[in-house]
Order: C-alpha cells, then structure tokens, then sequence
C-alpha cells in the first residue's frame, strides 16, 4: 500500500506555523483530488488545506488546535486503488514533487482566503491563535507574554513554551507584577550615566466574570471576531485617542454625482459612490500634512513614504475588515472608484488576498452608509489616525453673499478624526480634519472624471 503524507503548506515568507482549526475529514474517509482535508489558522488568514492526491485518510497526525510546523507531516492518505488498510506499511515521505504540487494547490486556495486582522504585541511579535487563547483562559497579561522565551521560528511562542512557563508559574507565582526597571547601560566616557525611558507596556484589564441570567443565550466568538477584539482592546491600551470633529458642506460633490453618475457608469464600467471623493480628498491632505501619515515604534516614529489608504467594509457575517488601497496618491478619481469597488466586492465575498489586507498607513471609515451623523472611530494599528465620514443630511446652512448673510438648504456632513496623542497634537489633529473638509467643499462642480 503507498501512502502519502499530507505536508503542512507554506502560506508565505513570515509564516512558520499553523493551527489546525477543524479536521473536514475523519479516518478511513475518501479524500478526491484537490478537496479539503482540514481547516488552518494563521495570524493572518484562515485557510482550508486541499490534498494534491486521491485516497483513504488512514491516519491524523495532529489534533485540532495542535500548532503544526510548516513542512511537517500532518495526516498519512492511502492512493492505493482498493484503500485497504496497512498500518504495518511504512509511509512514504512526501518527495520534492509531491511537495510543490501540494503548495501550488495551497497557493491557489490562498487567493480565495478569509483574512483576519493581524494581531501582534507593542514588540512586535506574532501569536498563534491557539497560544492567545491559552493566555486569555490562563489570565496572562500581554507584557507576561511578551515575556515568555519562545522556541519557535523567529523566537515564537509555542504551545509547549506556553505550557511550560504555566506549569512553572503555578509552582512558584511571581512576586512582582510590574515590569521590572531597565537595566542601565554603562556609562561612556564621553556622557554620564542615565536611565533611559522605556515604552510602557500593555495594560493588562480582565474583563469581569458574567452569570447569565434565564432565558440568556450564550454565542461563541468566531476567531474573526475574537481577533477584531483583541485588536480594538491593544488599540485602546496602546494610543491615547482623541477625536477632532468638522461638519463640511459637500453640496457641490452632491450635485455634480447626480449630475454624472450614469455617464460615469456608462463610460467607466463603475458605479460612482461617495467613497473615492473622500479617499481623493483625505490623499491631498495627507500631503499638505505628512506627518500623520506615521507610525510609532517604541519612541521613534516611522515615516512612511507611500501612502495607503485603508478602508473598513462591514462583511455579511457582522465582522470588519480593512483592505487596503496600496499607493493611493497615484491614482485619479477613476482608479480610486475601480479600487474601492474592487476591494470592497472580494471583501464581502471572502475573495481577498493576504496582501490585500497588509500595509496600511491611514484608514477611512464610513459610518454614513449605516445612517449614521458621526462616530468616534477606534485607530487601526500600527497606524496613529483614522476618519469617520457621517452620513450626507440636507440642512439650512448660513451663507455669505456679497448682499450679505442668507439661509440655504445645503448638504452636509460630518468628519470624525481620531488620533494617536502620543504623536498627534490637537493642532495636527484638528488642521488635518479641516484641511479634508476644505478640500471637500472646494469640490469643482465643473469638472471632469
């Protein structure tokens, strides 16, 4: 009998492990060619692993919620044509062959992916689902984990380093919880000894215990969900936000839309929303104000050259992603439109890319499309700003006339811009929010697409 072993792909260059979610398959089943055989997670995107061969699953090697290397063996599948068992029968090792067929067959899968928000301590580091889950049920604070040696690839925290350190906790609980003070360097000859400030750490704050009451139904989070959470409660603990509001009188977007939205569609192939106006607007002022256009490491502060706009889409499922439209600047109206649309459709039909999802420099929300005036929006790391857009409302509005002050129905909007305080100062905060609004009421109602 000639059995194969089923490897664990690998799903891109930082990726090292993954945590199997849910076998599709149970022993002694019949595996076709190219079918799912199992669930994965990463920190970046869940994934169904197809096998490249047809035959019995004769044996899981792993459990699910077992953390597997790439590369290593995961399930051994039967090809001999009757599928008549052999344990005796020592499995052939998947050749190089074999290999690059069962990647080429992943590779495909990965362009269909559900990504999920990317999820990593103020050091940088990843976590395996898996692992988060074990610290949350164990009440290990992000600094303690952060804390923790890690054996895996690139210093990564396993299942067993995790499990280690907890045996080891419960033996002798530490003393100290606060992290301990930073060690001076040595003094050099030029400069006198001093401490350095070191960046604070996560503050740890465990949610109270709830007893449902009758009638209660209890909902698990699904791994979407509970890494959107994760990610809202760092963003929280780790930028200070503040919210800067404008209201803006978007009346000449409003009139030349209507104005040019069927040619727009008819010549252009795409329909025409809101959403590229603002994205259009917020690159502009990104570049009359770079530096919001930033990250914070530690205390530096990273530049970024490009700018990327992120852009929050509400998914079927009630999740949020942010897929991200790379190098906006260089875009015109037109290709901003097609780009939002794009990205948008694959995000609603979990079409997206890993790489859709990564390298985000600023994000756009827009609430207005629930109905909603304004909101005060969470900031998505490692960025320091984001703006909310409100829904479009018809207002009387005082105007200037050069025969003096009149009352007009206008339409108007509000922008809600949150950001990072620790880098972004009211003045900065506030002038770039302004700076949005003018251009967007400067709109040239005359102009072309």
């Amino acid at each position: 009998m000639a059995q194969y072993e089923l490897i664990m792909p690998k799903m891109g260059e930082s990726v090292a492990e993954a945590t199997i979610i849910k076998w599709l398959k149970n022993e002694g089943d019949r595996i076709e060619l190219e079918e799912a055989v199992l669930e994965i997670a990463t920190d970046k995107v869940d994934s169904e692993v197809p096998s490249p061969v047809e035959g019995i699953l004769v044996k899981k090697l792993f459990n699910e919620n077992d953390v597997v290397k790439v590369g290593q063996a995961i399930a051994l599948i039967d090809t001999a044509a009757n599928g008549a068992s052999a344990t005796a029968a020592a499995p052939a090792p998947a050749t190089a062959e074999a290999v690059a067929q069962a990647e080429s067959l992943m590779a495909k899968a990965v362009e269909t992916l559900q990504p999920a928000t990317e999820i990593k301590s103020i050091a940088g580091r990843f976590y395996s689902p898996l692992v988060r889950s074990i610290a949350a049920q164990e009440g290990i604070s992000q600094a303690e984990l952060d804390s923790i040696p890690g054996t895996g690839s690139e210093g990564r925290v396993t299942k067993n380093d995790i499990l280690n350190y907890l045996k080891n906790r419960k033996a002798a609980p530490a003393a100290v919880t606060a992290p301990a003070p930073a060690v001076s360097a040595p003094a050099s000859a030029s400069a006198p000894a001093a401490s350095q400030p070191q960046p604070a750490a996560t503050l740890h704050i465990k949610a109270p215990t709830i007893e449902p009451m009758p009638g209660d139904e209890i909902i698990e989070m699904d791994r979407m969900r509970r890494l959107i959470a994760d990610h809202m409660v760092m963003s929280k603990h780790v930028s200070p936000h503040v919210t800067s509001f404008v209201e803006a009188d978007v009346t000449n977007i409003v009139l030349w839309r209507e104005r040019v939205k069927k040619d727009f569609e008819k010549r252009t192939g795409e329909k025409l929303t809101y959403t590229p106006i603002f994205i259009e607007a917020i690159v502009k002022a990104i570049k009359d104000f770079p530096m919001i256009n930033i990250s914070v490491d530690g205390y530096n502060i990273i530049k970024h050259r490009d700018i990327n706009i992120g852009m929050a889409t509400a998914l079927p499922s009630g999740n949020l992603i942010v897929p991200v439209i790379k190098n906006a600047d260089q875009y015109n109206l037109v290709g901003l439109t097609k780009m939002v649309n794009d990205l948008a459709n694959r995000a609603r039909n979990n079409q997206l890319k890993p790489d859709d999802i990564k390298g985000g420099t600023y994000t756009i929300s827009n609430v207005g499309t629930f109905g909603n005036v304004l909101g005060t929006p969470v900031i998505n790391q490692p960025q320091v700003a984001i703006m909310a857009v409100g829904a479009i409302r018809k207002k009387p509005a005082v105007l200037e006339t050069p025969q003096g002050d009149v009352i007009a129905i206008r339409h108007m909007m509000f922008l809600s811009h949150s950001y990072d305080h620790r880098v972004v100062d009211g003045a900065l905060g506030g002038s770039f929010v302004r700076r949005v609004a003018d251009y967007l009421e400067q709109f040239d109602i005359n102009r072309d697409f």
